[in-house]
């Protein structure tokens, strides 16, 4: 019989901080804490549990690193679909371990980020060499690629790819840096003298004493031409240390024989603000709706085109998280009516016929998903994601008068342009489909009775469940590539274009499109992403949405169509409006505001470069009252204060008064925040 391994989770997630050597591991749970560790990576605990984290920043104020920490697992050949057991060196025939990374960013030379635009999901006509030539109407022919005045393939792989090459840890060598000193003759970094960072390093890898593999991404440096950005996609001449690539095991077993685990993937993003708070729409809300509908996970939901109706989902696994998340929401935005939703104002868990009238208003309240798929041209797509466009708001059956916003309350993937609009964010099919039955009354509550997922974990579920599934524009994390069923070999897995040794000879491709099926590169899940992220994670915050028309998006100088609603985009990963932890006469006096009292998250940093270099002075959101899970309360901590000021403009007779916000002029007033110091005066440049 032979031997099955497989990397766990299929997708890890690390990301970035500015501290030099601190770091933590990431959460093993949707909403959990992440794990502390020491400085090789291994995971401290109190009595045998685990030690998670509650300071995210370490004693200078810098932010810690997260590490994505990757394990084996063997399963038998003859029952690959059986519960796995973790493989360690020394141990049952397994002499050693040896783990193979190759991370790389390839933002600089991809396309510019348009929107939709690119996503052969909806068929070949919406490529970008379709755009750029001018095939489709509209903006959609702007679409160009990124730093196009260097047209050559061989240098905008050479100049344009971040590609250290791959890193090799095991027992006998196990840290590794992914930086310039290599062999492999295809490296390449960005040039030395940019504004504000240069970048050196995309990270490192570690090796623990299990045998685990942890992964570091860089130190959230970025660099360009100029710290005057003008759009939320970044600018030409911009680099920043993102990246992702495919995580490699070779297991050397007793009697001289080797074999290969299936690989996984990595990706390396920006912090998370808010860790114990999840999105409405998850990245496993995504992956395991694509691996439902695309790829045949679980037939008794979905098979052959056709839902199941029979099926009863779990409530306590399908159902309640989406009932759930939306609560989170008021601590990191100012959504009021988000509490007659989350939760219900009735019991959810009531199957009976008494309750249905319950169940099937509340599902009415949630917009149906068009799920993205080939059309014939772009005028047949268009028209089907107009579907959940149109109402935006709820009527009553007997006045048509407007009520209120229908759910999800956030911007969709596209609700910028006339091309290819998708105004308002939905639930995925799958999640529509469990609210369908849980309206029936067809779902069961209580036990444990988790569907059958050949070859997917709970890991594998939980460790891109506290990444951003939707909006995506681009999105966080990764964007809308992630809902192609071509990058995929399995449920989760993400399919490799070339093996390593490809790679040594030819390099990485600075335009090879892997949502043709060809599979994925080192890059290739994050270089759609805004560059440098900071851009994207300053404007993309909140969002005014036409909804009166699904026709209507912006005007010619490029504001939104009133009548507007103002929706958000991932106010867990970025937050918009957060609570004050400000619980002392001192903490009042240097932030200038009130204990209890909601202040813009982003306060004092005032355009995109200023963002770029002082997003590390930025806070974490956590719950200050986790010994009683009943009743929450999440507060901004550890936020760099000392980096900023905070006056008051008095309304009236307009003057300007320094000092705290509480000790204002008489009269109407408004606070304001800037930066301080050295920060300041080179944002100013």
């Amino acid at each position: 019989m032979s031997r099955c391994f497989r990397i766990h989770p299929a997708i890890g997630v690390a990301r970035v901080g500015n501290t030099p050597t601190e770091f933590y591991l990431a959460p093993e749970t949707m909403g959990g804490l992440p794990i502390a560790c020491d400085e090789s990576g291994e995971p401290l605990s109190n009595g045998g549990k685990p030690v998670h984290v509650v300071a995210f920043k370490d004693k200078k104020g810098r932010i810690k690193r997260q590490a994505a920490r990757f394990r084996i697992l063997e399963y038998d050949s003859d029952h690959p679909d059986a519960p796995g057991r973790e493989v360690r060196a020394g141990k049952d025939g397994v002499v050693a371990i040896e783990w193979t990374v190759h991370l790389a960013n390839k933002k600089a030379a991809w396309w510019n980020f348009s929107e939709q635009a690119g996503d052969l999901a909806y068929g070949d006509w919406n490529s970008y060499e379709n755009q750029i030539n001018g095939k489709l109407k509209g903006t959609l022919s702007a679409v160009g690629l990124r730093n196009a005045s260097v047209n050559d393939p061989a240098e905008r792989q050479k100049q344009l790819i971040i590609d250290p090459g791959p890193r090799t840890v095991s027992k006998a060598q196990p840290k590794a840096v992914f930086d310039q000193n290599t062999t492999y003759k295809h490296v390449s970094f960005p040039p030395p003298k940019l504004t504000p960072d240069t970048i050196k390093t995309l990270g490192e890898l570690i090796m623990d004493r299990q045998g685990r593999l942890l992964v570091l991404g860089g130190h959230g440096k970025a660099g360009g031409p100029s710290l005057d950005l003008t759009s939320f996609a970044g600018a030409d001449g911009w680099y920043d240390d993102i990246s992702d690539g495919p995580v490699n095991a070779r297991i050397r077993l007793k009697g001289g024989a080797s074999a290969e685990a299936d690989q996984a993937w990595v990706i390396a993003g920006s912090p998370k603000f808010a860790p114990e708070l999840v999105n409405q729409i998850t990245l496993d809300d995504l992956i395991y709706d694509v691996s439902i509908r695309e790829m045949n996970l679980n037939p008794k939901i979905y098979n052959k085109g056709k839902w199941n109706r029979n099926y009863r989902p779990h409530f306590e696994r399908d159902i309640k998280p989406i009932l759930d998340r939306p609560a989170g929401y008021r601590w990191v935005s100012t959504i009021p009516f988000l509490s007659s939703f989350s939760p219900p104002p009735f019991d959810p868990t009531d199957a009976s016929k008494a309750n249905r009238p319950n169940r099937e208003k509340y599902l009415s309240y949630f917009r149906k998903p068009v799920p993205p798929r080939v059309f014939p041209n772009e005028a047949a797509a268009e028209k089907a994601l107009r579907i959940p466009d149109g109402p935006q708001f709820a009527f009553t059956a007997a006045s048509g008068a407007r009520q209120v916003p229908l759910m999800p309350v956030s911007a969709g993937s596209n609700p910028l342009t006339a091309e290819l609009t998708i105004k308002f964010l939905t639930v995925t099919p799958t999640q529509y489909f469990f609210l369908e039955q849980w309206a029936d009354g067809k779902f069961i509550s209580g036990g444990d009775d988790a569907p059958a997922e050949p070859g997917v974990t709970t890991e594998d579920h939980n460790a891109v469940g506290n990444c951003v599934g939707g909006p995506l524009c681009p999105g966080i994390e990764t964007t809308w590539i992630m809902q192609n069923p071509p990058i995929y070999t399995s449920p989760y897995r993400i399919k490799p274009a070339h093996p390593e040794s490809y790679y040594e000879t030819h390099g990485l491709s600075p335009s090879e499109d892997e949502g043709r099926g060809k599979g994925c590169e080192p890059g290739d899940l994050t270089k759609r992403m805004a560059i440098p992220w900071q851009a994207d994670f300053f404007r993309c915050s909140v969002q005014y949405v036409n909804f009166s028309s699904p026709d209507k998006t912006k005007d010619s100088t490029g504001t939104p169509v009133p009548p507007t609603m103002f929706v958000y985009w991932w106010p867990p990963q970025s937050p918009e409006y957060v609570l004050i932890d400000a619980a002392s006469a001192q903490t009042q006096a240097n932030t200038g505001v009130y204990a209890g009292m909601q202040v813009p998250y982003a306060r004092g940093i005032n355009s995109f470069g200023q963002m770029i270099l002082a997003w590390q002075y930025l806070g974490f959101i956590a719950n200050k009252n986790r010994a009683d899970p009943l009743f929450p309360y999440f507060v901004e901590q550890e936020h760099n204060d000392d980096k900023f000021a905070v006056g008051v403009v008095g309304l009236g007779d307009v003057n300007v008064m320094n000092g705290n916000y509480h000790r204002n002029p008489a009269g109407t007033y408004v606070p304001f925040w800037y930066l301080l110091g050295d920060v300041y005066d080179l944002a100013k440049r």
